[in-house]
């Protein structure tokens, strides 16, 4: 599904860049692609950023550890390695929350339309089951949107503090400046540990929530 997706995507890009959301998924669905599908494709892409941003978060905080316990030979060489290792964090961050922000933008227009749709049913029954299925899915996707925000809301905190040491270090690169950053760094230690908790859990969440939708 997912190559499908990217391939109908590039069809569209003109209209995503022009932002009209409209046209897109009008373009998607003349080749099968629904909103159903979109939503379903972005939260995997959400859940794949989340797996790679807790990497590099972890991937910074090891730099930093192998830093401090640095005696004699290149401190440039190991400080450059860890604010590179800054850079992708950051970066990745950055892309977690655009994919949120992705995937609330079409589960906002999805829910729209099915609730739309509901009113041109005949049949009570079939329209009452609907209504039901609407309303649980919803409820599924604002518990998952929630662990989402949680988990990329301990991101920023940690990013400062990195910034914070690699501006440090970058004007007092000796062994001095390298001890007086050591202080912190079980405190960054823990809410790396705790970054990495709450993704693990959107990411589970994110993997039931693909499922229960494809099962509907």
């Amino acid at each position: 599904m997912k190559k499908v997706v990217m391939l109908a995507s590039m069809l569209a890009t003109l209209l995503v860049l022009s932002g009209c959301s409209t046209a897109y998924y009008a373009a998607m669905e003349k080749v099968g692609i629904h909103k159903r599908d979109i939503l379903i494709d972005r939260v995997e892409e959400a859940r794949d950023a989340q797996i790679a941003g807790q990497q590099e978060f972890k991937d910074a905080l090891d730099q930093l550890s192998q830093l401090i316990g640095f005696h004699g030979g290149d401190l440039q060489g190991r400080y450059e390695a860890l604010n590179s290792q800054y850079e992708d964090s950051k970066k990745a961050a950055a892309d977690v929350s655009a994919r949120i922000n992705k995937v609330e933008l079409v589960a906002f227009d999805l829910f729209n339309e099915w609730d739309d749709e509901l009113k041109q049913y005949q049949n009570k029954k079939l329209r009452a089951e609907s209504k039901q299925k609407l309303l649980d899915t919803k409820r599924q996707f604002d518990a998952l949107v929630k662990v989402m925000r949680r988990a990329e809301s301990k991101m920023p905190p940690v990013l400062r503090v990195l910034q914070d040491n690699v501006l440090y270090l970058k004007h007092n690169l000796n062994a001095k400046a390298v001890g007086a950053i050591s202080g912190e760094f079980s405190v960054l230690q823990q809410d790396v540990e705790q970054l990495v908790q709450d993704m693990n859990r959107a990411i589970a969440d994110s993997n039931q929530f693909i499922a229960a939708i494809k099962q509907s």
